[in-house]
């Protein structure tokens, strides 16, 4: 059944729910990479909490209007305001008190998500209005999804999604150096309410499906999973946007084969497994990788000390030096030299007496910082001071052993 789901074969609303899953996937990974390259996830939280009392409220006005109360523009519309009412919470909280902004995340969050859930019992009370599952904006829910549904989210993704990309470059600006920013004419306090408020849109359009608790993780994890891969914010964003759309498709789809269970949770652990997944195997910065540079540093350090050991005359006894000295060459198994490994050894202990000298140089020794004890020093120096260290230390240094 996966594979039909996958291939969206399972029906019309299971389409539609993958389709959309997707397209929200795509918007809030673009979006909250902008959030989490400033270094300001937490408030995602805060919005997406805030947004509940919004719902309970827009609920009861529909039903004093006269309607049902589950018109879903409506609430989103509730639930935007709320949010507003949060983000705007935040901001005055961090700029005209002592409160830190974590600080201040954490009291409105509180607030307004303890103000909600009050608000939602006290709809369960009520004869009036078609109140039942309003607690589905929780943890998202597509069962039943209709088209006008999909194409308010569909609409909405894609509108904060073009906004994005269109304020890439100050908001990137904004992430990496605000002061900059504010001297090339930025309005770095404008940017960042701008950024605020397209998390608040994808937060606000994502309820239906993921739910306010889990649009956290909708936001944040395609970010930090496409970091791993990439160093340009640019491709961040672009990976982002494809890990994020990439988590609602297939989280929808598993869903799909399994109704009882909630679709948010489930594309937040679908997003939750391509971050383990890049942690481990992406190339440069992966635990994998890491792991494999580390062991190649490893042996270049006990290549080096072996060989400087053999330049002055001293026996190799740590196994692991021996055997990559016996490797490559530089040592026979009766340990004598080769000539290779000769040639090599002076080299080594050419450029380490070239390093100590430099390090004795009035003029040069600010460069010897570069030298991390691995650092080649013909790509520090240039052929002229190399030629003036060579003329101090006198001819080369010859290996007997």
């Amino acid at each position: 059944m996966l594979r039909d789901a996958l291939l969206l074969q399972m029906g019309y609303n299971a389409t539609l729910v993958a389709l959309g899953a997707a397209s929200l996937g795509v918007a809030a990974g673009a979006t909250g990479t902008f959030l989490f390259l400033r270094k300001r996830s937490l408030v995602s939280d805060a919005i997406s909490h805030a947004t509940l009392p919004g719902i309970g409220l827009a609920f009861l006005v529909m039903v004093a209007l006269g309607g049902d109360g589950r018109w879903l523009p409506g609430l989103l519309a509730g639930s935007a305001l709320s949010a507003l009412a949060g983000l705007l919470c935040v901001t005055w909280l961090t700029r005209h008190t002592r409160l830190a902004e974590d600080a201040a995340i954490g009291a409105v969050l509180s607030v307004f998500f303890g103000a909600g859930i009050v608000i939602l019992t006290v709809i369960q009370t009520l004869s009036s209005g078609r109140q039942a599952g309003l607690e589905t904006f929780l943890l998202g829910s597509t069962a039943g999804m209709l088209f006008s549904d999909a194409l308010t989210l569909a609409i909405g993704g894609a509108l904060v999604l073009a906004l994005a990309l269109l304020l890439r470059r100050p908001m990137i600006q904004v992430a990496f150096d605000p002061g900059y920013a504010e001297t090339a004419g930025t309005s770095v306090s404008r940017t960042d309410f701008l950024t605020m408020a397209l998390v608040m849109a994808i937060t606000v359009v994502g309820l239906k499906i993921v739910g306010l608790i889990m649009i956290v993780a909708l936001l944040i994890i395609p970010a930090v999973t496409a970091r791993f891969w990439t160093n340009r914010a640019e491709y961040v964003v672009a990976l982002a946007g494809l890990f994020g759309g990439l988590a609602g498709y297939v989280g929808a789809a598993i869903s799909a084969t399994a109704p009882a269970l909630p679709t948010g949770p489930i594309i937040v652990l679908i997003g939750f497994a391509l971050f383990v997944v890049s942690l481990l195997v992406a190339p440069g910065r992966g635990v994998l990788a890491a792991g494999l540079r580390y062991r190649r540093f490893q042996r270049r350090v006990h290549l080096r000390q072996g060989l400087i050991s053999l330049a002055q005359g001293q026996p190799v006894y740590e196994r692991m030096t021996r055997r990559l000295l016996l490797r490559e060459g530089f040592l026979r198994a009766d340990n004598v030299i080769t000539e290779e490994g000769r040639a090599r050894a002076a080299k080594v202990l050419r450029d380490e007496t070239r390093w100590q000298e430099v390090r004795r140089s009035d003029s040069l020794a600010p460069l010897a910082m570069q030298d991390n004890g691995m650092t080649d020093i013909a790509s520090v120096l240039t052929a002229d001071q190399l030629a003036e260290i060579d003329r101090r230390i006198g001819g080369p240094k010859r290996v007997t052993a």
